[in-house]
């Protein structure tokens, strides 16, 4: 592994651990702050952070070679918008309903779902461990909606974390059709705009009660968890590829969990100790192995982060050019066998 794999390495590490901040600082916040103005607090902290570290690449030159969200991706733009505004209200309810280290772990759905979604909507492959790892994930989030008692019933708040993330599977489905983009540019309509459309749910439903020092609170978690977290993503994404970053991403819930237990004290329920190691199966089956078959490659022209030795990328320059860099430039239609993703995992 050379340096920059490294420094890689360590930036998708770090995207996991300032994501899994969210759940239990969240629910610490929900105390004070109503979970749609909380939801819409942490998006607006995301798109604000993010778009003051735009103005700072601006002022340093680094922006040339990022590509802009163009007329065509406004479809994919308003459904990641909406879909950002639905997700993280239903989460913060199902956060304030349920334990922090419950909702962080059963975020893992959000790999299901994402699969699911992409199987049926576009057609994609899903392996045979992909299948696996969907089942031990699935039976995991059972046990872990399941409320033990006189009479087993399903948490309302595991239901209502379980809709979040898949709001986040079909919002995942749209961001990758803008994975191409600059990603800042991306993270900042997210922020502001679902911030905006969940601010305003929040006041017409009258949750507008806060305390300053815990909004300013709220808002740097934003920055951090969610904001920061993508940033750090998508930079080591570009080195290591979607299935390596998304392996070291997936311990995010399982960082969320530790953090859950130190901070609260309690674990959630009897079944959390059955239900942690089937979630760790099927997450380190989801992210770890990508599969490979014969598969096609329609034509394409797009500007995107790439380098020559990936087997998709055959075209010539009029100068020496190593490692990674981004351009406009055709791929021809391709046909041919290598290790890839069954689905693209894009971060909130």
């Amino acid at each position: 592994m050379n340096a920059k794999e490294r420094m890689a390495s360590f930036l998708a590490v770090l995207a996991a651990a300032l994501y899994s901040l969210s759940s239990p600082f969240s629910k610490i916040l929900l105390s004070d702050i109503p979970p749609t103005l909380m939801a819409a607090l942490l998006y607006l902290g995301a798109g604000v952070g993010v778009f003051i570290l735009m103005i700072i690449r601006g002022a340093l030159g680094r922006q040339k070679t990022e590509a802009h969200i163009a007329k065509s991706d406004l479809p994919y733009v308003m459904g990641m918008v909406t879909l950002d505004i639905a997700a993280p209200i239903l989460f913060m309810y199902g956060l304030e309903n349920s334990s922090a280290a419950t909702v962080s772990l059963l975020g893992n759905f959000e790999i299901v779902a994402t699969a699911f979604i992409a199987f049926i909507l576009f057609k994609e492959h899903i392996s045979t461990r992909l299948w696996t790892a969907i089942f031990f994930i699935t039976v995991s989030c059972i046990l872990l909606s399941v409320e033990p008692g006189a009479s087993y019933t399903l948490s309302l708040g595991s239901l209502l974390a379980l809709g979040a993330t898949v709001c986040w599977g079909l919002e995942n489905n749209c961001t990758r059709m803008l994975s191409m983009k600059d990603p800042m540019e991306v993270v900042v309509i997210k922020g502001f705009f679902s911030g905006i459309g969940s601010l305003c749910i929040a006041a017409s439903l009258g949750q507008m009660s806060f305390s300053t020092s815990h909004v300013l609170v709220a808002l740097f978690l934003g920055f951090v968890a969610y904001g920061l977290s993508i940033f750090f993503y998508v930079s080591a994404q570009r080195y290591l590829g979607a299935a390596r970053t998304s392996a070291f991403y997936a311990v995010g819930p399982f960082i969320g969990v530790a953090l859950s237990f130190f901070l609260f004290g309690t674990p959630p329920n009897v079944l959390f100790p059955i239900a942690l190691p089937l979630m760790i199966v099927g997450t380190y089956l989801s992210s770890t192995k990508p599969h490979e078959h014969v598969h096609k490659h329609e034509p394409v022209t797009h500007n995107h982060w790439h380098r020559h030795n990936d087997g998709h990328h055959s075209h010539t320059h009029n100068r020496i050019v190593l490692g990674w860099h981004k351009h406009m430039h055709v791929h021809e239609s391709l046909g041919h066998s290598h290790e890839h993703c069954s689905f693209k995992h894009t971060m909130n």
